[in-house]
């Protein structure tokens, strides 16, 4: 099957893996309020961090920067961020993790069910239409497995997305190996799928893996600095287009 995205037409696809926040799923809100209090949190315990871990997340007012860590890096990824600033104050390692782990269990506890991010308009209805037409549906992500798995049931996708991977405790993107095992769970070969994603870590991913082909989405921005590695670049879900 070929896929067509604007100058960009795709031959012989089999499968096609999107990332979830910030491709599918609208979380820039959700995870500026939840970075923001994971910093509150741990400066509660350790004060002056705060400031420094806003930074290091890319929060900068009611604005959350797309490439910056709380963004584009795993849960893992982010927790090890805070615990290095916990460190430079002087404490242990140990005593670190666990100032900046207690900061993100509490944190993920109050927003346990404030998680109401929605899907951006028009999604629902191309990953159908995708899979309406013979194509192979995954998710890769960078949030744990859990939260993916969470993800597909509340937006009601388990007949649409057949792989449903996230990270836990393993490597992370752009780890060419994660995209690999989401296509060996699709059964495709790489050279068979394509990425879309929203970070240049997704793109990075999917190349080194062998992939077929990377797209990167900006939603509603003309600005794709950050995804020009990407073999083309779109604002918008719709403009996938099967083709024959």
């Amino acid at each position: 099957m070929n896929l067509s995205c604007g100058p960009k037409t795709f031959k012989n696809i089999r499968a096609i893996i999107f990332d979830k926040d910030g491709t599918l799923l609208d979380t820039q809100d959700f995870l500026r309020r939840l970075g923001i209090d994971r910093a509150r949190q741990l400066d509660a315990q350790i004060p002056g961090v705060g400031e420094s871990l806003l930074m290091a997340f890319g929060i900068e007012g009611d604005r959350l920067d797309p490439t910056y860590l709380l963004a584009v890096g795993s849960r893992q990824e982010n927790l090890i961020a805070a615990a290095a600033y916990v460190a430079e104050t002087g404490r242990s390692w140990a005593e670190s993790l666990q100032a900046a782990r207690t900061a993100f269990d509490e944190s993920d506890r109050l927003f346990q069910d404030e998680d109401t991010s929605p899907l951006f308009v028009g999604s629902l209805e191309v990953l159908s239409h995708l899979a309406d037409a013979g194509f192979k549906l995954g998710i890769l992500s960078a949030d744990t497995n859990a939260r993916v798995h969470q993800f597909v049931q509340t937006c009601q996708l388990d007949d649409i997305i057949q792989v449903k991977l996230g990270v836990d405790d393993g490597p992370s993107k752009p780890d060419p190996r994660l995209f690999q095992q989401a296509c060996t769970a699709l059964g495709v070969r790489p050279e068979d799928a394509i990425m879309v994603g929203d970070s240049p870590l997704d793109i990075e991913m999917a190349q080194r893996a062998g992939a077929a082909g990377t797209i990167g989405i900006c939603w509603h921005s003309q600005d794709h600095r950050h995804l020009s590695q990407a073999d083309v670049t779109i604002e918008q879900l719709d403009q996938l287009q099967v083709v024959a």
